[in-house]
């Protein structure tokens, strides 16, 4: 069975967002992306730096509370039933706990074919690309390089630090084209 969706997990500035819309290009098929980036944007600004919804510390801690983890459980089970219901989907996302984070995303796409793809970075390139983005807070990259990674299985590991954007798209794609065969 071909897979249905496609996770990507790496720190800040790791690179995927670039990495999503270029499979976006180069599958065959159509797939949708979606971001974390973008589900931490849609919560209320009642959320934001509090204990209940999300904290963004200096030196790039993040914090998420309870009503961000329930309102991110019900994300993921939207995501899940799209392509439960035909859709191909690419999740970019970072799994601040790690292996909790994939247990998370395991439980919402229980009965899905999924790819799981570690996207990696050496911390002091991802921290350069943060600062150069400058839509960022300082040490996020830095702080999330690694530890998103503990505990993860992956079925294919990108690195950008050394790999160009094309490479580790045609690294992923391959991992697909060969799922469907």
């Amino acid at each position: 069975m071909a897979a249905s969706v496609i996770v990507l997990n790496g720190g800040s500035s790791s690179g995927k967002s670039t990495l999503a819309h270029s499979l976006q290009n180069d599958l065959r098929e159509p797939w949708l992306s979606f971001s974390i980036d973008t589900f931490v944007s849609a919560l209320p600004p009642s959320l934001e730096s509090t204990e209940d919804g999300i904290r963004f510390d200096p030196g790039g801690t993040v914090t998420p509370g309870p009503t961000f983890r329930e309102l991110e459980t019900a994300w993921m089970e939207g995501i899940a039933a799209m392509a439960r219901a035909g859709a191909r989907i690419i999740v970019d996302d970072v799994f601040l706990g790690g292996r909790e984070g994939q247990e998370r995303w395991r439980a919402a796409l229980r009965d899905l074919e999924v790819l799981w793809v570690g996207v990696r970075c050496d911390p002091e390139v991802a921290e350069a690309r943060e600062a150069a983005r400058g839509d960022r807070i300082a040490g996020m990259a830095r702080a999330q390089a690694l530890i998103v990674h503990q505990g993860v299985d992956y079925d294919v590991v990108v690195d950008t630090t050394a790999m160009d954007p094309a490479a580790c798209c045609r690294a992923i794609a391959d991992k697909v084209a060969k799922a469907s065969r």
